[in-house]
């Protein structure tokens, strides 16, 4: 049995809503779509094992046509692509989450390299066409304050202590302690100044997420178990499972 990896399974989501958009139930889905998790993580987190663990969860106890979750990071990036018809030589821009250096200002200018605004409003775009389908948790860019008003979303935000995540950065990267150090210092950084500039929003402030839960004191099992369940209980309608009530939390 062939094991799917992340951009294989949301190639599949992706060909499965939007090339059969005519069908009963693409437009069931619109009227009643499922959850959207949104992830906010300071780096070195591991925060695919975490979605990753998720969607298994969601899955297995989801109702029938509902139980196709997935989850968009770089995978994302593939769709916001797909959906405006943009050149492939756009996709580092895409992948980028710091302002424009003043080399890339000159090139917006020129019309050599996209508009970062211009950028954000397609990612947005995506971001919400994806939230009227729902069964999808979307990892950064933003995602949390786009669908603010998205009454289908619940939002996520993963810290841990420093020495936790350069230590998970050395495994996950391949990197010695002082790289780990320093990629993290500047993703943390780059991550802050895009929420900012953006969406003038400080991304570390509690009030932008549903829950905030720290890693180091947690294992994956209990992590995917505590937002899983928290998820279900919201939105009880798409889940099958005896403790399950329906409820206005």
């Amino acid at each position: 049995m062939k094991v799917l990896g992340t951009y294989e399974k949301a190639r599949i989501y992706i060909d499965r809503h939007y090339q059969e958009s005519n069908e009963a139930k693409f437009h069931k889905r619109k009227l009643n779509p499922g959850p959207i998790i949104t992830i906010s993580r300071e780096t070195g987190i591991g925060a695919a094992a975490i979605c990753e663990r998720l969607t298994e969860y969601f899955n297995k106890y989801a109702i029938n046509d509902y139980n196709d979750w997935t989850y968009f990071d770089r995978g994302l990036i593939e769709k916001i692509l797909e959906d405006h018809h943009l050149p492939d030589h756009f996709r580092k821009f895409l992948s980028e989450e710091r302002p424009p250096k003043v080399g890339s200002w000159f090139g917006e200018v020129l019309g050599i390299t996209p508009s970062k605004l211009s950028l954000l409003h397609k990612t947005s775009h995506t971001i919400l066409n994806l939230a009227e389908l729902g069964d999808v948790i979307i990892v950064g860019r933003g995602a949390n304050i786009i669908t603010a008003k998205e009454p289908n979303a619940f939002h996520v935000r993963l810290v841990a202590p420093l020495n936790f995540r350069i230590e998970n950065a050395m495994q996950l990267y391949n990197l010695d302690r002082k790289k780990a150090a320093e990629f993290i210092k500047e993703e943390d950084a780059a991550r802050k100044n895009y929420i900012w500039k953006y969406f003038h929003k400080n991304i570390e402030d509690p009030l932008l997420y549903h829950c905030v839960i720290n890693t180091d004191l947690l294992c994956i099992e209990k992590i995917t178990e505590m937002i899983g369940h928290y998820v279900i209980r919201k939105f009880p309608r798409f889940f099958t499972l005896p403790f399950i009530y329906s409820t206005n939390e």
